[in-house]
């Protein structure tokens, strides 16, 4: 076995071991379509949609850059990424939008892609894509470009829980 197949060997157990796995500063969280537990909210029912919030990406700014939800709300976030830049779209709180941008920054530089989860999107130039998400308790949050450079760049963006509902 030479060694380019044991590094490729090792790559593949590392990552389906849940390797880049993160906790999104919760109890539990798998990867991937399985079960997962958030601190600042669940993904949502398209049945149980309580309203849509249209977000617009551009090379390294979110439009609108601020959003105000209720606790309880259920929001379906329709992202377009009108840039010619693929770009990451991430609901999370700050230790979670630390962690994610980390872990990409790691996939990425080695040469693997980031996939949709339940609180994050990626999207190609001109891909438009959904996701619905339910607020669970009052706070600041975020929504952010993990890829490596954007976030710094000022590509973020916050969302107000009120205690509504």
């Amino acid at each position: 076995m030479n060694i380019n197949s044991v590094a490729l060997a090792a790559a593949f157990v590392f990552a389906s071991s849940g390797g880049f796995a993160h906790d999104m500063g919760a109890t539990t969280n798998t990867r991937h379509g399985a079960a997962a537990v958030y601190a600042f909210g669940e993904p949502g029912k398209s049945a149980k949609v309580d309203r849509t919030i249209a977000i617009t990406m551009h090379d390294l700014s979110f439009d609108p850059s601020s959003v105000a939800v209720k606790r309880g709300e259920t929001i379906r976030f329709v992202v377009v990424n009108a840039s010619p830049i693929d770009h990451d779209f991430t609901i999370g709180d700050a230790k979670t939008e630390l962690e994610h941008r980390a872990e990409m920054a790691k996939m990425i530089a080695m040469g693997m892609t980031h996939g949709d989860e339940a609180n994050a999107i990626m999207l190609k130039p001109g891909q438009r894509k959904e996701l619905i998400w339910k607020f669970s308790k009052p706070g600041k949050l975020e929504f952010d470009c993990n890829i490596p450079g954007h976030a710094e760049s000022g590509m973020r963006g916050t969302i107000d829980v009120a205690g509504g509902r």
